[in-house]
This record gives C-alpha cells, structure tokens and sequence, in this order.
C-alpha cells in the first residue's frame, strides 16, 4: 500500500465531529487527571516521607523506593489493562483505571507508615499505568487519520496542563501552611485526597462514550474468525509485531527513566537549595516550611509550562520531518537540559531552566503518543502501545533506586548539607546518559510518516481451478 501524503498546512481539528471532540476530550481528561496524580504524589513526596519515616531514615532515599514501586505498579497495570482494552473495549477499560487511580490516590492520604503508603502507591499505579494505552488507542481509532497525529499530540501536550494543576494545588497548600492555617503534617494528606477528585469523571465515561466503530467491527469479525485480539502471543509470535514492540520499550525505557528517575527528582533539589537561601534570610521555621512548598510548586509549574510547549514542537517537528529525526534531536536534547539543570540550578533566578528541562523530557512523551500507536494492528494497538509505554517501567522502577544508591555511595564520609546536595547534583547528571539508549532504538525502528495505520496482511484468496 502506498503512503498516504501527510496533510500538515491543515489544522488536524478541522475535520472533527462533535462527537470526535468528546471521545477527544474524555481520552485527554483521563490522561490529564492521571498526570495530575502522578504530579500531586511526586509534590508531596518529601513531606510524606518526613511525616511517615521514623528519625534516622533518608527521606530521599526511601523517597525514591516509594517511586520505583509506584512505577512497578505502572508496569503492571499497563501490561495488564493495555490486553483488557483490546479485548472488551477502550472506552470500558479507561473507566475502570480512572476510578482505580482515583480512589487509590484518595486513599493514601490515610497512610500510617511507609509500608501501606507504598501498598496504595502500587495499586495507584495499577490504574495509572492502563490510562496511557487506552487513551491512545481510542483516540487513534475514534478519529480521522488526519488528525491523528495533531490530536495525540495534543492529548500529550494537555497532561502539562494536569501536572500544572498539581503545583498550583502545592502552592496553594504551602500558602495555608506559611500562614498557620495548615500543618506542616496534614500538607500532603490534603494534596492526596485533592487528587481523589477525578473518579468523578467516571460517570461522564461510562454515559456517552462508546467503542470506536472500527474496534467494534473488527471485534466481531475477530469473534467469527477467531483472530486473537489483545494477545501476548500475537504480539511476540509474530516477526512483525515483535520487532517494534521490543525496541519500541527500549525507547520508552530511555525517556521514562529519564523522566521518573531523574526529572521528577527535582523537587529534592530544589527545596534545599531555597531552604538553605531562606535560612539564610533568618526567616522562621514555619515560614521557611511554607515558602520551601511555594517555591517547590513554582518549580513544577514552570517546569510543566516548558513541557507544553516542548510537547507542541515534538508535534509539529514529527509532522514535518518524520518521527525518528525528532526523536533523535529530543533524545539529545533531553541528555543536555538535565544534566545542566542538575548542575547549574543555585536559587530562585535559575528556575528558568526547569522549563527548559521540561520542554526536553517531556517532548519525548509527545513521540510516544504519536509513534507508538503506528506500530501496531488494531486488535494489538493498546496492548502494543501499552506494553512499549509501560512495561518499561519494570526497568524504570530501578531509575529511582539506583539514583538512591548512587546518591548514597557520593555522600559516603559527608556530613554537611552542601555536600549531601553536591552528591545528589552528580548523581542525577550522571544518570542522564540514559537518555542515548533511545538512539539506539531507533536504529531498528521504521519511520511511519505519512503511512496509515498497520493492519495484519490478508493472504490472497486462492485462484479458482480451471
């Protein structure tokens, strides 16, 4: 079949329905309020952990344990749910990993101990984990092939929005805190039950939105024909869904751990480094608790403004020049951005460079909407997409931990505050050589500009004997 020519003068909204518009906006609000969570957690990290771990315990380090079982979970459910949604529907799915996410995220607010904190972090991401794939695969499926890759995108590019959300919610709460309203104590128990709020967004699913038509056809000639939807099997028995599935995690693997066991550390950083400025001014401790919140919100927020941005021009960049030269510029690009920020950030004037971090990291995230989705036939698109997006984050789990232990092993024989910091800085630099193991993927991956969606090939019907 010959390449369908990519139309990119042509806004990719022009040509949706109003009911396109809605499958768009209950796949981004479901992928928007899974970030948010994902962002409330990350923000409220460091206080949960001073408020849940006994003295003489490393709040960073079990921290970053907290994390990597949090992003087990994600590899979980990812694995899991990305099937489910091949089998019995997106639209079905999604609505179960929203209310799962939710609730879960309500629910770690009553952690006693870091033993049942994790135990609701890994079955948050459970539900977290199946959002992504299936968000993607409806969308893919629901809309005109030429708004497909301005759409997912898009999708991507308003998760920035759940993420910013999420650091207003910290300033807001480190405002009570500064002004007495709050404890420093119930901070990160309000944060968690605020991300409670989108199981809401259930009803809306489970009224009005229906499985994408091509779904539900092929689903009945599946059902007549007896091709397996939603199989592992398929998936890796098969030389032409293999291939791109293994690379496929192999170049979600270099962006997730950049992202979650480096990028999403930077709350670690920040909030000494303002602490130690404020402490410096003589401020009191409730202040200086208050403020270091503000400050750690302020930095999420312009981090995440820098990723809206960086995930529209990923867009744009794989519209024009195909998906594997953006990726390889983001992948570079990404490397650069965070070992500068981990290097170079001294203060309230250099928060500047979390945006441009952001807009680095995350503008990967935007590839991996549009390209994953190119790689897979309908009946194995969540489970494809799924498994490259999430399965990788079984060795993403380790991104945390090992930044843990490489912090660890720097600030052996340490003892003042500035070296501790220092030893975090080289840590996170160190690690963001990871983000040149996506070049490597893409060496065996195809370019899918222009293309339309793979199908399986239908073997030709035998010529009739004469």
């Amino acid at each position: 079949m010959n390449p369908t020519p990519s139309n990119v003068s042509a806004p990719w909204w022009r040509s949706l329905s109003r009911y396109h518009w809605f499958v768009f906006s209950m796949a981004s609000l479901a992928w928007l309020f899974d970030c948010l969570d994902q962002q409330l957690f990350i923000l409220a990290r460091p206080a949960a952990m001073k408020a849940l771990l006994p003295p003489g315990m490393d709040p960073n380090e079990y921290g970053g344990y907290a994390t990597a079982i949090f992003v087990a979970g994600w590899a979980t459910g990812g694995l899991f749910f990305g099937a489910i949604g091949d089998r019995i529907g997106r639209a079905r799915t999604l609505t179960i990993t929203v209310l799962m996410y939710s609730v879960f995220t309500g629910l770690s607010a009553l952690s006693t101990g870091w033993l049942d904190f994790a135990a609701y972090r890994f079955i948050t991401g459970l539900g977290v984990g199946g959002v992504f794939g299936l968000a993607v695969a409806l969308i893919a499926d629901a809309l005109p092939n030429d708004s497909r890759t301005g759409a997912l995108g898009m999708l991507q590019a308003l998760s920035a929005v759940g993420n910013v959300t999420a650091g207003l919610i910290s300033m807001g709460v480190g405002q009570l805190v500064a002004t007495n309203k709050l404890s420093a104590d119930w901070s990160w128990k309000l944060m968690f039950l605020i991300g409670a709020i989108p199981a809401f967004l259930c009803v809306f699913l489970q009224l009005r939105l229906k499985e994408p038509e091509k779904w539900v056809k092929a689903r009945e000639e599946g059902r007549r024909t007896g091709v397996a939807f939603g199989s592992y099997a398929s998936l890796f028995g098969e030389a032409r869904w293999r291939k791109p599935a293994l690379f496929g995690m192999m170049l979600c693997v270099a962006g997730v751990i950049g992202l979650w066991g480096i990028g999403f550390f930077a709350p670690e950083l920040v909030g000494p480094v303002i602490e130690r400025s404020l402490r410096e001014q003589q401020l009191p401790p409730e202040q200086i608790a208050g403020a270091r919140g503000i400050w750690i919100g302020i930095n999420s927020i312009v981090f995440n403004i820098g990723a809206f941005f960086g995930m529209i021009l990923m867009t744009k960049m794989a519209q024009r020049y195909g998906r594997r030269p953006a990726f390889a510029v983001a992948f570079v690009a990404a490397m650069l951005a965070t070992a500068g920020y981990f290097q170079f950030f001294n203060g309230k004037s250099d928060i500047w460079m979390s945006g441009v971090m952001g807009a680095c990291q995350l503008a990967l995230f935007a590839g991996f909407a549009i390209y994953l989705p190119e790689l897979f036939p309908l009946r194995l698109r969540s489970t494809g997409t799924s498994f490259c997006y999430n399965v990788g984050r079984f060795l993403a789990a380790s991104g945390p931990f090992t930044l843990g232990q490489l912090q660890a092993a720097l600030k052996a024989g340490a003892t003042s505050p500035e070296a501790k910091i220092e030893a975090f800085r080289n840590a996170a630099s160190y690690m963001s050589v990871i983000f040149l193991l996506g070049l490597v993927a893409l060496i065996f991956l195809p370019e899918t500009k222009g293309r339309p969606l793979p199908e399986d090939e239908v073997a030709p019907s035998p010529s009739p004997t004469r």
